[in-house]
């Protein structure tokens, strides 16, 4: 089977369908601190998740991921920071480098956004994960022990980032 080549543009409104069934069909405490979406479904887009913050991977006419991409304050001391909230990848298009070209888009974004650091915060058993930010530059900066009770178990998260410079 000859897999179409990925392609990442910024969402635009019309994304919003696809991008929530996207959503609630990778749901998993793998990565997710939030309770599984029921109906009804709350908009994918609202005021503080806006479609110009997200990059999304299309293959052929098919959304197959997303990577939100944002300040992470809206402090001036940090403007020059951007953060990784949120990278999915639709089950069929994994392990085919659909994240690694998202995260890689997003460092891009980032740097045309004038940020000389990205950050994000991953849960400490998503080692699939974690694996793919250290192959990508991402070293941890700290860890919050406990920080999450998903499923009656304790679960870390880890604080990971990485210069965008050079």
């Amino acid at each position: 089977m000859i897999v179409p080549e990925t392609q990442t543009r910024t969402a635009g409104p019309n994304d919003e369908d696809a991008l929530g069934a996207l959503d609630r069909a990778a749901w998993s405490t793998l990565h997710a601190v939030v309770p599984a979406p029921v109906e009804p479904y709350a908009p994918f887009f609202d005021d503080r998740h806006r479609p110009e913050d997200y990059l999304v991977a299309v293959r052929g006419d098919v959304l197959v991921g997303y990577v939100r991409v944002v300040a992470p304050t809206p402090l001036a001391a940090n403007a020059h920071v951007r953060q990784v909230q949120g990278l999915v990848v639709a089950g069929p298009a994994r392990g085919q480098g659909v994240a690694r070209a998202l995260l890689r888009a997003a460092m891009d974004r980032a740097r045309e956004d004038g940020a000389v650091r990205i950050t994000l915060r991953v849960l400490g058993h998503n080692a699939p994960a974690r694996a793919l930010y250290a192959a990508e530059g991402f070293v941890v900066e700290g860890v919050l022990p406990g920080e999450f009770l998903l499923d009656g178990a304790s679960v870390d998260d880890v604080l990971m980032g990485r210069s965008l410079l050079g």
